[in-house]
């Protein structure tokens, strides 16, 4: 296998293990795109937060040929992924940067960008960092610019619909787990018994805690969409609203 494949390998690996979870979520991809093209052109330059191996950079530019994308994260192991697989595409530029320090965005290439796009990766912060967070993000878009948040978003005005979906969708995951499914702990152990990346999943352990450690906290400060959307006004978005959502998931955009 060339070099070249093993990292696209690892890529298809991440999404069918993100699949796992979220079986919607080329949809809520797709909706997303949608809305970076409608609002800021098909020629955008994107700032992807907390990109991770650059799931949404991979699809923006299948999409968008001539769109330009800034990654930023602060995961070695996910970013050894990310350089691996777009080595030599100078349309991306990928920065280690953490995002709950007040600086980080002294670390992009770019004042300002024309989108930010993030994917289930905000509900690791706490509701304070999250909301300086979405200030920071106003203040590198340009006027007119769009900010695009999927991620698990609740509805808690209908208990009893979520008990039934969640529910149905636990039923399916262990199907498919006892199938060969891999889940989020399968999916780190695999990544620290490659050569390729054992010594960045060290770093990523040391840094952030090891996923496959069972009395680690799991992700997730459960927010609701509209405590996204208030706080995203709050923060001097002149508009922001859903514009897709799932039982579990939703994606909100927000207008600078």
């Amino acid at each position: 296998m060339t070099e070249t494949a093993t990292w696209q390998a690892w890529q298809d690996s991440w999404d069918r293990q993100q699949e796992w979870y979220m079986p919607d979520r080329e949809e809520r991809f797709r909706v997303m795109l949608d809305m970076v093209e409608a609002l800021v052109g098909p020629e955008p330059n994107v700032l992807d937060l907390a990109c991770g191996t650059g799931s949404i950079t991979d699809r923006l530019l299948r999409r968008f040929p001539a769109a330009r994308v800034t990654g930023v994260d602060i995961d070695p192991a996910l970013l050894t992924i990310a350089r691996g697989h777009f080595a030599g595409d100078d349309r991306v530029r990928l920065v280690t940067a953490d995002l709950t320090d007040p600086l980080w965005t002294g670390a992009l290439p770019h004042r300002s960008y024309d989108a930010v796009l993030t994917a289930t990766a905000l509900h690791w912060l706490d509701t304070e960092p999250l909301r300086t967070l979405y200030g920071h993000i106003g203040a590198v878009l340009r006027d007119g610019g769009v900010f695009l948040n999927a991620d698990h978003m609740t509805d808690e005005s209908a208990p009893r619909i979520n008990a039934a979906a969640e529910a149905l969708h636990t039923a399916r995951r262990e199907r498919e787990q006892e199938a060969g499914a891999l889940d989020w702990r399968d999916w780190w152990t695999k990544v620290a018994a490659d050569p390729a990346l054992a010594e960045p999943a060290r770093r990523r352990f040391e840094l952030l805690g090891d996923p496959r450690d069972p009395a680690r906290p799991r992700g997730g400060r459960p927010t609701t969409t509209r405590w996204h959307l208030n706080t995203l006004r709050e923060q001097g978005f002149t508009e922001a609203r859903q514009v897709w959502c799932s039982p579990g998931d939703a994606l909100v955009a927000a207008l600078r």
